[in-house]
């Protein structure tokens, strides 16, 4: 006999694999299950109704009617919770719609572990066999590779026995240092054969992060010692007390800090030795330069460092060995997660501080004065056009608005010179990927993770569209999740604008102003988007207006519980 005539489990009585896979995922850590189903799913279905009827401990199940989306909510869960989450899509299309959010997920390396169907292995004879045309047609040689050059590891579920040990390998894959995404591919076959004897595998230890290695911090330490002018670069250490021991090594050595091109709050800004988003000044005339998880220190076609300059990188991946050039000068490289580099660096220097206290009291002053120099700068940069918003002053009177505790997800547009974040955990920024459609499904989920939190989701009007505006705003509406969005409406592509100015501002495209294939305009009414929705929409065109419709849809968002959107017009 066959398998569907012998083994069709019977609902209620006999467990499936698909209630052993959403198990495991939870016993793992992870909160939400993100899905975008197709006919894969029946297994998955089955398994999560059953959940429901007997709450068995799954993760949250959220439907998502677009799969860039669900990948950007997972991973603004993570980034708020520091816990992996789960995706599953539909077969080989699905998957291809997870691309472009898998690749911000590789480069920031965010544990998610994205799971996919197939097309069903057998033609006739299984429970589960194929029954629909595209069963054919949807079936890949290999599914996977797709996604292999972005994720850590993947894998296709052959037998049913094997749910446990797959689960939690893809979980420990994903969250071994350095961390990043994985990658399932799960056929209804096996998904949804009978487990009645089944036991749970037990939770594995994970490896802990890279420690540095002493010697290589010793030499760190004698080498800050011996400096006349040095720098620290830091993009992406943004654990709070990897902030915290980076300000004291700042202040109490005098070492400008520079949060390089930041995708988190890297170093407060009013901190006395902070010195903007930018390196090329510093490095003009630094003799030692310690980047911290930083994948682009400068810009080699535009910015030459100091031809004495050491450059020392610390990390947990110092090579970005996924990455296929990288030429930057490397004189040490510090293996290590950025707390634990900087906590062996503070001690090691403590030795040092007698022997170099009259080179730290040299170069204080002149480095707050400076410091001073630049802020005041900044500060007339915002000053206001009495015909139209720039993105300053925009980006001033939202850290002003909105206050210190709000929680930015930025794709691209937000000033942070003129919006300044004072607290760890509250600005995020796109991955260096820039896979475009991140920002507001990254908000979406770090509102799902932290319910009570102002989320906000700065965004340029071109990222905007693709972010899905309509499945965004379900989403946000089916399941209360009132984040407030900010569009910096340019009515253009700025960075295919500015890219080719770059190149051909004395060509014939520059004669156009770089506007062909960049333009916009006509800019569709963004804020009756969200108004269809049922959230509070609104048109923002002059400077006087902002900060009033700025608190009106902070109302909405924290006292109404609507999700909001602000359409700002603000040509640049």
């Amino acid at each position: 006999m066959t398998l569907s005539a012998q083994k069709k489990p019977e609902p209620g009585r006999t467990r499936i694999a698909a209630e052993y896979f959403l198990e495991s995922l939870s016993m793992h850590g992870v909160d939400y299950f993100f899905a975008n189903p197709g006919t894969d799913f029946p297994p998955i279905v089955e398994a999560l109704t059953r959940a429901r009827r007997s709450n068995a401990k799954v993760p949250e199940p959220i439907l998502v009617p677009h799969e860039n989306l669900a990948v950007a909510m997972a991973h603004g869960v993570y980034l708020m919770t520091g816990r992996p989450q789960a995706v599953m899509v539909h077969v080989n299309v699905g998957t291809a719609n997870t691309v472009n959010n898998i690749a911000n997920l590789a480069r920031d390396r965010a544990p998610v572990i994205v799971a996919a169907g197939r097309t069903p292995f057998t033609e006739k004879g299984q429970f589960g066999s194929r029954t629909r045309p595209i069963h054919w047609a949807q079936e890949m040689f290999d599914q996977a590779g797709m996604v292999r050059e972005l994720v850590k590891w993947d894998y296709e579920l052959r037998m049913p026995e094997q749910i446990g040990d797959v689960t939690a390998r893809a979980y420990e894959m994903s969250m071994t240092s350095p961390r990043g995404p994985v990658y399932l591919v799960l056929p209804r076959e096996p998904l949804s054969a009978p487990l009645p004897d089944y036991t749970p595998e037990k939770l594995r230890a994970l490896p802990a992060p890279p420690y540095p290695d002493p010697q290589a911090i010793a030499q760190l330490a004698d080498w800050i010692a011996a400096a006349e002018r040095p720098v620290i670069l830091n993009a992406a250490a943004g654990d709070p007390k990897a902030v915290e021991i980076l300000g004291r090594i700042a202040n109490d050595y005098a070492i400008p800090v520079v949060a390089h091109y930041p995708r988190v709050m890297a170093l407060p800004a009013s901190h006395p030795m902070h010195f903007g988003y930018d390196s090329a000044a510093m490095l003009a005339d630094a003799d030692l330069a310690v980047v911290i998880e930083c994948d682009v220190p400068y810009h080699p076609h535009l910015t030459e460092p100091a031809a004495n300059c050491r450059f020392v990188h610390i990390g947990e991946d110092t090579v970005y060995q996924r990455y296929p050039m990288r030429s930057f000068p490397t004189d040490l490289a510090i293996t290590a997660h950025a707390t634990r580099a900087l906590e062996a660096l503070e001690a090691a220097l403590a030795r040092h501080k007698g022997a170099m206290q009259a080179r730290i009291d040299a170069r204080r002053a002149p480095l707050i004065a400076r410091a001073k120099a630049r802020r005041e700068k900044v500060a007339k940069g915002t000053a206001v056009a009495a015909d139209r918003i720039t993105p300053e002053f925009l980006s001033r009177t939202i850290g002003e608005v909105l206050g210190p505790d709000a929680v930015i997800f930025n794709e691209y547009p937000l000033r942070l010179e003129h919006c300044p974040r004072e607290k760890p955990g509250t600005f995020f920024a796109a991955s260096p990927a820039g896979g475009l459609g991140w920002g507001l499904g990254a908000a979406l989920g770090a509102k799902l993770a932290a319910p009570d939190k102002l989320i906000v989701a700065t965004l340029g009007d071109g990222v905007y569209l693709f972010t899905n505006p309509t499945v965004s705003h379900w989403v946000g509406e089916k399941y209360k999740l009132p984040v407030l969005t900010i569009i910096f409406n340019n009515q253009r592509y700025g960075a295919v604008r500015n890219a080719t100015l770059s190149m051909f501002k004395d060509g014939v495209a520059g004669e156009d102003d770089g506007r062909f294939l960049a333009d916009l305009d006509p800019s569709a009414p963004y804020d009756e988007f969200v108004r269809a929705q049922g959230g509070f929409g609104e048109r923002v065109e002059k400077p006087q207006d902002l900060a009033g419709a700025l608190q009106r849809a902070r109302d909405a968002v924290m006292n109404d519980k609507k999700q909001a959107l602000l359409n700002v017009i603000c040509p640049y």
